[in-house]
Formats: structure tokens, sequence, C-alpha cells
């Protein structure tokens, strides 16, 4: 064959070379007479420039001798072409010796918006599968109007061009069933029902640990049918209970479910402001604060599998907080289509370590006691501090750990710099995007532990696929979260919900067996995100993502301008919209500032103020946002804006770690000031507060952590009763 070749596909009507041959070839561009005529152009001897027209297509064919002289040659005549020869004209084909090109036509039946202009240029889904064979891709219409797709490629690639073409055009109720978990029958009974069975079973098993109190199952569906029976409430009612993370908590929201009634959880860290607020959109007509002797004779249970069995509020746009009710089939269903895979059952120990007003409880409570385990509450401070945390994880063996990330990120710093003996079988990952790849320094240590992402949400019950995450995986930094659970479905759509190819990204619309109920009170809001699609009913979850020709789905970030900061889901415009209700708020503006990692991203308001401080407008604001919505404030003369009048977020003040500084002799309030300055990211003065300089419970452990470094033993208890340096130093730090 010549050394040096090039072979064009002419897409429009342009000047050819001049001295060019002109043949007309009387057989379809992708005929077998075609071909053999291409390759005998290619392979003919000497420099030469030929026009091919077949009936339907074009194409420019230059060769050139061996040597350099040929390749200059043939640069030459390529550089020089007519200066209509723009990329929308010409498509530059492959041609060596791995034998003729071939061409592969296919009619795409939708038109996805980045690919459907894309002329000369690799298709962005089979660069992705195949980098190795770049093959060249043209879209283009014909004379219906019908978009045709057309790859040349080797005989050698053929197959695998096939298939990747087969991806981008595959039926959509192809991509729908690629979308869908396996089989979940119709889960059986209730959430307090399950419970009950299981007592039935194993009935001195123990259910809950509670510090130095052990609770048996039949104690648990013991005491919660007596506290049931004394509660006024039943079928259709919603119950506030609003009690701190307790064995006493779950007896109680089990009580409520053995009524018939939904539980509304509220937790008691939140501003009191904002727990009336939910009372008051829920209409609670009774909130449990308290309980006393469970005294009254158990009576029968009530309810069924659709009825509501809780109501969790979460961020709202529209700066309130919204309900989204979730029946207990749901629960049932979600544990059902799991179980198997994870090894769910009696010699299991989980962990109870987040808010019940965060759907992950859901998971982590009833998880473990429909399927027989024991779980362990977690205590407030010790959830904050990762040496007591896994001591308490080593103490009780735990074998099931459900954590979000910025959690984790305590512990798997902890574990990578002192390793130790732990049971831990399984740690389920939720709540947030995860970065996988730090996940190695466990898999160093705990090779025997499966890791597991799974991505979820309140509106479709906690969890909606899984993702096992493997050292691969983790190397790779994987966007993957994996399959549907059985039951569970997902499809990836355009703007105007029509289902988008293999591999381009769009919104993710959920289905199956964990779709809430509705939204509290919302009709207007339920109807624009539970929407009915081909015949199914779908939520739209606002999250961007791709489904993959295997099923899997890959979560890409948000679409709208909801945040997830350390397991929460945060609607940006409801922060700012209770600063606006301030009479001394003139103007606005809320952002998520990820300087660094979980820890140290922090959610910053920027606020045009008349009549009062930065400090006491967050202070106000904390009384009606929950702890880890509260932002730093910085008062600016005006908000910086676009061309457009739009925020111009690039020219907002940005937060710089300032030079470290370190301390001077032994001095414990210098070492104090040096630690805050270097986790906290900023200057710090000893009368500073940690939460106004935006200090969290990650950070607090941090510093905790880098003070014993320094020999000043204190606790993440400490920081939150004594948040200032000098307060932090007066408390009675021991070197």
């Amino acid at each position: 064959m010549t050394h040096h070749a090039a072979v064009y596909r002419i897409v429009s009507d342009v000047d050819v070379p001049a001295g060019a041959w002109v043949q007309t070839v009387p057989f379809p561009v992708d005929s077998a007479e075609a071909e053999r005529r291409r390759h005998r152009e290619l392979t003919r001897p000497g420099t030469r420039t030929v026009v091919l027209h077949y009936p339907d297509a074009t194409e420019l064919v230059i060769t050139a001798e061996r040597g350099p002289g040929g390749r200059a040659e043939l640069d030459r005549v390529v550089a020089e072409k007519s200066p209509e020869w723009t990329d929308n004209a010409i498509i530059p084909l492959p041609a060596d010796d791995r034998g003729p090109l071939r061409l592969e036509e296919t009619t795409l039946r939708e038109a996805p918006a980045d690919v459907s202009g894309t002329v000369g240029h690799p298709i962005p889904e089979l660069v992705r599968y195949l980098p190795s064979l770049d093959p060249h891709v043209h879209i283009t219409h014909d004379h219906t109007g019908a978009l045709i797709a057309r790859c040349w490629h080797r005989p050698a690639q053929q197959n695998h061009v096939r298939e990747l073409l087969h991806r981008l055009t595959a039926d959509p109720a192809q991509i729908i069933a690629r979308g869908r978990g396996d089989r979940n029958d119709h889960p059986r009974g209730t959430i307090h029902e399950r419970v009950a069975e299981q007592a039935q079973r194993t009935p001195d098993a123990i259910a809950i640990v509670d510090g130095d109190n052990e609770i048996t199952y039949r104690e648990l569906v013991d005491r919660a049918a007596r506290r049931a029976a004394a509660l006024d409430a039943g079928p259709g009612d919603l119950v506030g209970v609003c009690l701190d993370r307790s064995a006493n908590l779950i007896i109680t929201l089990l009580a409520v479910l053995m009524t018939g009634a939904a539980y509304v959880p509220l937790d008691p860290a939140h501003p009191e402001a904002r727990r009336d607020l939910i009372a008051q959109d829920a209409g609670l007509t009774q909130v449990i604060n308290s309980v006393e002797q469970d005294e009254a004779e158990p009576e029968a249970l009530k309810g069924n599998p659709d009825d509501p069995a809780y109501v969790i509020y979460t961020s709202g746009s529209t700066g309130t907080p919204k309900g989204v009710v979730i029946p207990h089939r749901n629960v049932t269903a979600l544990l059902d289509g799991t179980t198997k895979d994870f090894g769910f059952g009696p010699h299991d120990t989980w962990t109870w370590f987040h808010s019940a007003a965060f759907d992950f409880s859901v998971w982590e409570i009833w998880g473990c006691l429909l399927t027989g385990g024991r779980v362990v509450v977690v205590p407030h401070w010790t959830s904050r501090t990762p040496e007591d945390f896994r001591d308490l994880l080593r103490h009780h063996r735990v074998t099931v750990l459900n954590q979000t990330p910025s959690a984790f990120s305590q512990l798997l710093d902890l574990e990578s710099r002192q390793p130790s003996e732990l049971d831990v079988r399984l740690v389920i990952f939720g709540g947030e995007p995860l970065d996988t790849r730090p996940l190695t320094r466990w898999l160093d240590t705990h090779p025997e532990t499966r890791l597991v992402n799974m991505f979820g949400i309140t509106e479709t019950t906690v969890h909606v696929t899984a993702q096992t995450i493997t050292r691969k995986e983790a190397l790779d930094g994987t966007k993957s979260v994996g399959r549907p659970i059985p039951g569970w479905n997902v499809r990836v759509v355009d703007e105007q919900r029509n289902v988008v190819p293999f591999g381009h990204t769009g919104e993710i619309a959920v289905g199956g067996a964990g779709l809430a109920l509705h939204y509290l009170n919302r009709a207007e809001l339920t109807s624009q995100r539970f929407v009915e699609i081909d015949g199914e009913r779908l939520y739209l979850s606002g999250d961007k993502g791709r489904l993959n020709a295997d099923g899997t789905l890959e979560h890409l970030g948000r679409l709208d301008n909801q945040v997830q900061l350390r397991g929460h889901r945060i609607e940006l415009d409801e922060i700012r919209e209770v600063l606006l209700t301030d009479p001394a708020v003139v103007a606005a503006a809320v952002i998520l500032n990820q300087p660094g990692d979980a820890a140290t991203a922090r959610l910053d308001a920027y606020v045009v103020l008349d009549g009062t401080t930065a400090n006491d407008l967050k202070r106000r604001a904390a009384r009606m946002l929950p702890e880890y919505m509260v932002p730093s404030v910085t008062e600016l003369p005006a908000l910086p804006l676009t061309g457009n009048g739009k925020l111009d977020v690039s020219q907002l003040p940005q937060f710089e770690e300032p030079a470290r500084q370190e301390p001077e002799g032994d001095d414990q309030l210098a070492k104090v000031l040096s630690v805050w300055r270097a986790q906290l990211r900023t200057e710090v003065t000893a009368t500073d507060n940690f939460f106004d300089l935006g200090g969290n419970s990650l950070l607090a452990a941090r510093i905790v952590r880098a003070l014993r470094d320094q020999g000043i033993a204190l606790t993440v208890r400490d920081v939150y009763r004594n948040p200032t340096p000098a307060a932090l130093v007066s408390s009675g730090g021991q070197p």
C-alpha cells in the first residue's frame, strides 16, 4: 500500500483541487463495489488526487509516495485545500494498512442536542468507549429529514462500531428496560408488623443497645404496643416526635406506627422557630417531646402497607421546608430488594448515627430491625469524635456501618494513621456525592470490607441504586452509582422528558417501588416533580446524570440551585429567602464555597445591609435555620453583577488561607490560635466565635486532633461548649 494516504468525505458542494481526477462510481457508497474502488485508489503507486462521486456521497482520496518527500507533498495538497473546505465541509477518514474502509450507516431515533449539530468529529459515545479506535462519524439528514449517523472504520473495528452505533440508536424502550432493577415482588405488611414478626421469631435477641441499656425484640414490641395504646392517634393522623437520639425514640416511633398514624420527626437540635414552622405546615395536633411510663394495655395493630409511615421535611427553594410523605410499602420494599445482596440478618450489628429528621435514619433503624439485627445508638458527642466512635465500633463489634462520605472521612483519616481491628463487613455511603479515590486507604487496611455507594433521594425512599467500590473503582475515581436496586428504575431525560441515548447527560428520573405519595399540602409542587411519562409515574430528581449501556448510572451533580453539604441536601434559595425576610437585608446571595475538602466546604452569604451587622443577622437567621444551614455572613456595599444584571459569583470575595503562623514558646493560646487559623483558613483572634468563622463538626474534630498533637488534650464537646480560643484555653486543656 502507498505509504502516505488521506481520505476525506465531502459533505457539501465545494471546489476540488485543480488537476484532481474525477470519477463516477455507479454504486452506493457503502456497497462492496464502492469499497473495492476506494481500496484500489488507496493502494495506487505514486502521488494522486482522486474525487469519487457515488450516487449518495462524494469522497476525496489523496495518496503520495513513500518517504519524506511524499509526506510533504500530501501535507501540501491538504494544506492548500479550497477555503470552502471548512470542518463542516470535509471529514478526514483513517487510511492505513489495516484494510479498506467500511461505512456503517444508521438512522438515529433521537437527536441529542450536543450531538445533532456535530459534523466531522467523533461522537462522544464512540470516543468514550473506544478511545483507541477514534472512528470518524458524520451526522446528517436524508431527504426525508431523518437523522443519519455514518461511521467509517476498518474491518477489524466493525463489530465494535456496530455495537456503539446500536447504543446511540437504541430504541427508547430498550434504554428504559436497561435502567430497570430486578423484579421485587410486592412488599408484605407494614413496618410495625414486620418488626412484630421478627420479635416472634427471635424474642430474646437484642434489638437495641443504648449505652448500658439493652432491649430485646420482645421488650421493644411490648413497650411500643403499650405506648401506642396510650397515644391519642390513629390512621390518617400525623404525630410529631421531638426526642433526642435514643432507644426511647425508636420505641416512640414504633408506637406511632402501631396506632396507624405516621410520624413526623423533629430534631431537638434544630431552631424552635423551624420546628414550629414544620408543626404548623403539617397540621400537627400533638408533638411528643417527653414520654411517661408505659402502662396502657396493648391493642391490635392498625394500619396497612399503603398508609403513610412517616413525613420527613427537606429543604425548599421557596424558603419553606417541604414534607415528603412515604408509605410503609416503600420501606418494606427497600429492605426486600436489598437484604439478599447485602446479606442482612440476625448476625449483624448496625449503628444509628444520623438524626431521625434525616431519611438515612429510616435505613439505619428499620433496615436493622426488619432483618433481625441489633441497632447501636451512637451518642451525639460520640458521632462527632472519631476516636470515641471507633471505640464504639470495636466494643459492639459493629458489622454494618452507614455513613455520609463527610462523616466517614474522619474515621477514614483515623484508621489510615492508626489502623485497628474492626468487624465492619459492609460500609454503605449515601446522602451526598462520594469521591471514591480516598477509599484506597481504607482498602489498604481493611480489604475484607465491602464498600457500597448508594444514590438516593428522600422522595424515592432513601436509596435508588447501588455500586460496590472495589480498588479499581476507587483508583478510577468512578462517578458510577451503580444499577437500580430491585423494584426501582431510572432513566435520563432531556428538557422535553424524552429518553436520551446511552452515555448522554440529562435529568435523572426515578420510578418504581420507592416513590413518595406526594408532598404534604403541596399539590402544585407534587404535580411538577411527580410526573407521568409513557404511562409510568416518575420523580424528576433535579440531578444530572447519564445512563450507560450496561445499566449503570453516573451521578454528575445538580441541575438546579440545590447543593449537598455534609450529607444534607440544601436549597440555597431557602437560606436566601430566610435572610431576605429580615427587614435590614437589602439584597442577599448565598453560595457553597468549597476551597478544600468536605470539612472546609461552607455556606457563605453575601448581603447588603441597612441598620444591622453581619453577626446580628446571622444570629437571627439561626433562629430559623438548622445549624448545618446557617451561613457565614459577609457584608458588601452592593452585590456584583454581570452585564446581564445577574449575580457575578466570580467577583464575590474569596476566602484565602492566611500565611501559616507558628506559635511562639509554649503559650497555649498561641497554639490554639495557630491551629484555628490553619483549620478554618482565616484570620482568628482570641474572642472570635468558632461557628461565626464557619466551624462545623468535622472541623471541630480536626482542631481537637491538631491540638492533641500540640500537647493540648481537649474534646469536640469542649470546642462546642467553649467556642472561642480564649474560652477554650480557659476550659483547662491539659498537656
